[in-house]
């Protein structure tokens, strides 16, 4: 569920324990794609958005692309995610035209997709 700001930058987090990652989360049982990326977003970052349109799936993931709108976001924060054991995310904006360092291969394939469609 990429979050895009209009100046190429996608919205990208540090995990304490795994490293860098994207916004992402389970489809829920009878929940459409589009649904659980506002519902996961608002948990997993406390953002309040709205999907703007599905973009498909990520080649050899199968994780869905759900392009997101949300109102105007700081630079850095963190967001304590009560559904991951209570782990505090440090949320940046990484620079899609940036080497993915530190992302691990699911992710670099994800940030490739989503510079694809930009």
């Amino acid at each position: 569920m990429p979050v895009l700001r209009r100046d190429g930058r996608v919205l990208a987090f540090r995990h304490p324990q795994a490293g860098l990652q994207l916004p992402k989360g389970r489809i829920e049982p009878r929940e459409r794609p589009v649904d659980a990326a506002i519902r996961e977003l608002h948990e997993e970052a406390g953002i309040f958005a709205r999907a703007v349109r599905a973009r498909g799936r990520v080649p050899g993931l199968g994780w869905h692309l759900v392009e997101m709108e949300a109102g105007p976001l700081p630079p850095r924060w963190t967001h304590r995610c009560a559904d991951d054991g209570g782990h505090l995310f440090a949320y940046f904006w990484h620079p899609l035209d940036a080497p993915p360092r530190g992302f691990a291969a699911p992710y670099r394939r994800a940030l490739a997709a989503i510079a694809r469609w930009t």
